[in-house]
């Protein structure tokens, strides 16, 4: 799937016992998915925000509001770097979900909320619903077959939702759980990486000098000859990206791109851990150097920059 496809706010409400108290969900990760709507027409994910952050005469509340322009986090899920929470989306008194589950929808599983009616567009809003739930699905292996009920099926005499929402525009549950699946199905487009460029010679000397013949004489000195041999070529390679002759006297060779794997090593062994000293001093020159050569080296192999 297209991880990416959408952006998710997350904008929590206050902690409050009726309606965020704050406690991880009993499984960690989520157990399952609640398909929920509103059940108010017109009122979009920030109405419901500003709803349940001033709500005190009851307790009711849901992690999710999706509407036609952003998918709106106001509890925790896990789908960012907070862990997931609880929320009160579903009666204790209702016991299908522990039929089904093993344990109550509050505790275990997320309350998304589709935002329809009104001035919504559903189709805008219903595409962005799908995605989340395979989004949520993908991230925590959940089957969308079995692993998303309606609320009108944990408490069918009580409840309508998703499906009174769903109606609206000639959808049912089904329809739903199988667009989730042709979703996590989809694949981005492929996108050809950037075209190799030549690395420049003073990046590859200064590499060379600063990092790799050290570690070539230290591996010399124990009689690594396996680490000598692997950091002599890797000392050729940034050599041929930069068009700098292997010998003295020799005419350099055509520019040959640098392997991938040559730009993870150098990122990972030496430039990340000097652009993390250089951070904890609040140097912002050597962070901006270290990050630079990293992105030479990436230009020299082909790779995004970042």
């Amino acid at each position: 799937m297209i991880k990416n496809k959408y952006t998710i706010e997350r904008r929590y409400i206050n902690k409050r016992q009726n309606v965020r108290p704050g406690t991880r969900l009993a499984s960690g990760t989520p157990g399952f998915l609640v398909a929920h709507d509103t059940g108010n027409p017109g009122a979009r994910a920030n109405n419901h925000f500003d709803y349940f952050q001033t709500l005190v005469n009851r307790s009711a509340s849901a992690h999710v509001f999706i509407d036609d322009t952003k998918i709106l986090e106001i509890i925790p899920t896990g789908t960012g770097p907070d862990p997931a929470e609880r929320a009160w989306h579903v009666l204790y008194n209702v016991t299908t979900d522990n039929k089904i589950y093993g344990d109550d929808a509050n505790d275990i599983a997320l309350g998304v909320e589709l935002c329809y009616g009104g001035k919504i567009v559903f189709t805008e809003a219903y595409k962005r619903l799908v995605w989340y739930l395979a989004f949520c699905c993908d991230k925590w292996g959940l089957n969308p077959l079995t692993r998303i009920p309606s609320h009108k099926q944990l408490d069918p005499t009580r409840k309508s939702d998703i499906d009174q929402a769903l109606k609206t525009a000639g959808k049912t549950l089904k329809d739903l759980l199988y667009d989730v699946v042709a979703e996590i199905k989809e694949q981005p487009e492929m996108i050809s990486p950037p075209a190799a460029v030549q690395l420049p010679a003073n990046v590859a000397q200064t590499l060379i000098d600063d990092y790799v013949s050290p570690a070539w004489f230290a591996a010399r000195k124990v009689g690594d000859s396996v680490g000598t041999l692997h950091l002599h070529n890797l000392a050729n390679n940034l050599r041929l990206a930069a068009r700098i002759p292997l010998q003295s006297g020799i005419v350099a060779a055509p520019f040959t791109q640098l392997p991938k794997s040559n730009v993870q090593e150098l990122v990972f062994r030496w430039l990340s851990p000097d652009w993390f000293a250089a951070k904890q001093k609040q140097d912002k020159t050597g962070m901006a150097y270290f990050n630079n050569t990293a992105n030479h080296l990436r230009c020299a192999a082909g790779m995004p920059l970042e």
